[in-house]
């Protein structure tokens, strides 16, 4: 199994898919609960939902699954969310706050997913945001994710369809959060919040360097904007992902014609 699947483009724009791999590897299987081994938190069928939106656009997927180390989570271990619930770097409970290790992992075990799994993704997102930056001056990094609209574990109510975050407005130019906000407030049937409760995940932070060139945003999409439902078997509703698709569409093809406007400030 290859831990990182990149594909490469010409155009300005990555694609960042840290969470919609299920691939573990057998020994991992065997420490999980049953609850652990439905994969839950997957980012459902998100790689598909964004395929051939944007010609040009490169992507990186990491193939392994996020129970087995987050790739969107500091390597560090300290808290994106300091004060609320999240999980961590290797989780320890689903998203609803259930353990789901029978054995959990030691120090060691998280330290060596650390270093083959987590390092891989981000050495690969990293060379090919460098090889975009060195091609056009710029790269914007679009971070693809999304998640059940419903979890009270880690937030009350019901989450809006586009989340975008840009850490406070610190990971990339005025003009990138602005126009993709611009086109989520417009579009018809969704609701949309900038910053809201997330602000975008270490990747976004760690990456978005906009007085270097390198702008990055993350899009957290309710899964209810897709998906037949939000519970098992996760299936991609077609007739709710080709109304979806055009505004996804619209997002990446106006950032990659901002590209040429950022440069380095």
């Amino acid at each position: 199994m290859t831990p990182v699947e990149v594909t490469q483009g010409t155009g300005p724009v990555v694609l960042g898919l840290p969470h919609t791999g299920t691939w573990l590897p057998d020994e991992v299987l065997a420490q999980l609960k049953a609850r652990g081994r439905e994969l839950d938190d997957t980012d459902w069928h998100i790689h598909t939902l964004y395929e051939g939106l944007l010609p040009g656009a490169t992507t990186v997927r990491a193939a392994f699954h996020r129970y087995l180390i987050d790739a969107n989570r500091d390597p560090s271990g300290q808290s994106l969310y300091p004060g609320q619930n999240t999980t961590g770097l290797v989780p320890m409970t689903d998203f609803d706050g259930h353990p789901i290790w029978e054995s959990e992992p030691t120090p060691d075990e998280v330290e060596a997913r650390r270093a083959t799994y987590h390092a891989a993704y981000h050495a690969a997102l990293s060379a090919e945001l460098e090889r975009v930056h060195a091609a056009h001056g710029v790269a914007i990094l679009y971070d693809c994710h999304s998640i059940r609209s419903r979890i009270p574990f880690l937030f009350d109510g019901v989450l809006p369809d586009f989340n975008i975050g840009t850490n406070g407005g610190t990971t990339c130019d005025p003009a990138v959060e602005a126009a993709v906000r611009e086109i989520c407030d417009r579009a018809e049937g969704y609701t949309s919040v900038l910053n809201g409760r997330f602000k975008g995940g270490w990747t976004t932070r760690h990456y978005g360097r906009p007085s270097e060139g390198y702008h990055a945003i993350q899009m957290e999409l309710a899964q209810s904007a897709y998906l037949t439902e939000e519970a098992a078997p996760w299936d991609h509703d077609p007739a709710k992902s080709d109304r979806l698709r055009p505004h996804l569409s619209d997002i990446l093809t106006t950032l990659a014609d901002l590209a040429p406007t950022l440069g380095v400030k």
